[in-house]
């Protein structure tokens, strides 16, 4: 008498590990991406499609290539200033006026740590903070 053999694989794949495995990385960059977003620093850019002029007040606060800082309130002059005195006539010129904005304007060669310390005061302070630019030449 023979036997017979019946092997009978089935050619499935179980589906349900590969699923928990996708639905657990999907998680962790979610909680990642959202972890990181405190770390970045806010900044508003200037836009020019306005054709009226603003009636803000606007400082500019210039960073030369030798690391020179200078304060020009709007239509003035800009005077030399030394940093430790930054942060005190920014907050003179924020108590003259509640719709008050700081215009960044730094050499392309400044070094990025004088830059964050302009950032660093604005944040401490609450104080509005663009960084200007100019356009890209063709």
């Amino acid at each position: 008498m023979a036997l017979k053999r019946r092997n009978k694989a089935e050619a499935s794949f179980n589906m349900s590990s590969m699923t928990d495995m996708i639905f657990l990385l999907l998680l962790f960059f979610m909680l990642a991406a959202t972890m990181s977003s405190p770390n970045d620093i806010k900044v508003k850019l200037p836009q020019s499609r306005a054709k009226t002029a603003t009636k803000t007040t606007i400082v500019r606060v210039g960073i030369s290539e030798n690391g020179e800082y200078t304060i020009a309130k709007q239509k003035e002059k800009a005077q030399p200033i030394l940093f430790e005195e930054l942060e005190m006539t920014l907050l003179n010129e924020k108590s003259l006026d509640s719709t008050f904005y700081v215009a960044l304007y730094a050499d392309e060669n400044v070094p990025y740590k004088e830059i964050v310390k302009v950032l660093d005061i604005a944040n401490e302070n609450k104080l509005k903070l663009v960084i200007a630019t100019k356009p890209l030449e063709k």
